[in-house]
């Protein structure tokens, strides 16, 4: 069991370490100021493409603990992405006087609650962005790594109203801690709610009833910082007030990664999660290739993936290869898809638990990757 002492010392450390204040080059964003009273105390920057069109889309996104704006937006891509699709982009930023590794604070109450600290300074901020800039209310979207992994999902919990969707990467459900030390616990998964309680924590947040945001997961299975259990409680959390079932509906594979959906009646996929085998604590990349977008960093990760670019396909916002017509692969039998998440594998490893080699067939191939991801026995 990992001690406390060991996590704070590895924050501490990547705080002392991390290059990411400034930026590493010429930042993107500019300042976004005057946006409301803003009790939580946070910064603003914005990224608005050349030719936005009135009624563009906003995305919102939140960076990570030692992480700066700016240096979170340069290694995921983006700003890039923006421009190319010609959406907003808003960054919220904390502050060292707030937290002294630059996390957002999404285990006080007095921070992580609707029109309270950090939550309605962000809440301010997308407010006045959609005002200033034009921008339409209805297509708002939240993302954010670790820290403000927990932050998005506490932001979609307290004003799912205002979101059509959202990602939360290495993170954490809502209402999972209250106070640092139980931020610790269940960082570690430790003490992770039920179920049940997940439902209720995410109902008691807002008064709001449905529609709700349709929610992307990502998640290293071998993440040693936040456990991928996390992304196990986050998914049963948003499966419930969608009321979907707990095996997912379908299952696919993109690149090495295994993707498991839930559906709605409809057929449209209301919650997704991807785990990505063998990565760490960060976000998931591709800095090269087709499809490529970002750089490396600390905790930002090259694992052959841009989760920036899927997430943003997931939300409409663009188009990914593995979206563009490409057949379908088979999915994997969901009874064989276990609700807990246990890291197994390195990224892209092909051998069978019996050390053969991966059998051949899509479907094989499917199983094999839930097999490294941990998704499957």
């Amino acid at each position: 069991m990992r001690r406390m002492s060991d996590t704070i010392a590895r924050l501490a450390a990547a705080a002392s370490s991390s290059p990411w204040g400034p930026a590493n080059g010429p930042s993107r964003l500019e300042d976004f100021t005057d946006f409301g009273t803003n009790p939580g105390a946070l910064r603003a920057h914005v990224h608005v493409p050349a030719q936005l069109q009135p009624g563009a889309s906003l995305v919102v996104v939140l960076h990570g603990c030692t992480q700066t704006a700016a240096g979170y937006d340069q290694a995921s891509g983006w700003s890039d992405l923006a421009d190319q699709q010609g959406f907003a982009l808003l960054y919220p930023e904390q502050s060292r006087a707030n937290n002294a590794n630059g996390c957002f604070n999404w285990f006080e109450p007095a921070d992580a609650a609707r029109n309270r600290g950090e939550a309605l300074s962000i809440r301010q901020m997308i407010t006045s962005a959609v005002e200033r800039l034009s921008l339409d209310p209805t297509r708002i979207f939240i993302t954010g790594l670790s820290a403000g992994g927990a932050m998005a999902a506490t932001m979609l919990a307290a004003y799912p109203e205002i979101f059509a969707g959202g990602a939360i990467i290495a993170g954490l459900p809502h209402g999972a801690a209250n106070g640092m030390v139980q931020a610790f616990d269940r960082m570690r998964g430790h003490g992770l709610p039920t179920p049940a309680r997940l439902q209720e924590l995410l109902l008691a947040a807002s008064d709001h009833r449905g529609p709700w945001p349709r929610i992307a997961v990502w998640h290293g299975s071998a993440d040693r910082t936040v456990s991928a259990d996390n992304a196990t409680a986050i998914v049963a959390q948003w499966r419930s007030v969608h009321g979907l079932t707990d095996k997912p509906t379908a299952v696919d594979l993109v690149g090495q990664v295994p993707r498991r959906m839930w559906q709605g009646p409809d057929g449209r996929v209301l919650v997704e999660e991807y785990i990505v085998p063998g990565m760490a604590h960060g976000t998931p990349l591709k800095t090269s290739g087709t499809d490529a977008y970002g750089s490396s960093a600390p905790f930002m990760l090259d694992v052959g993936i841009s989760s920036t670019l899927h997430i943003a396909a997931f939300w409409g916002l663009a188009e990914a290869a593995a979206e563009r017509g490409a057949p379908a692969a088979a999915p994997a039998r969901g009874e064989h898809v276990p609700a807990r998440v246990e890291p197994r594998r390195l990224h892209g490893q092909r051998v069978a638990p019996d050390g053969a080699r991966a059998p051949a067939g899509v479907g094989k191939v499917i199983e094999d990757a839930l097999r490294a991801a941990g998704l499957m026995k």
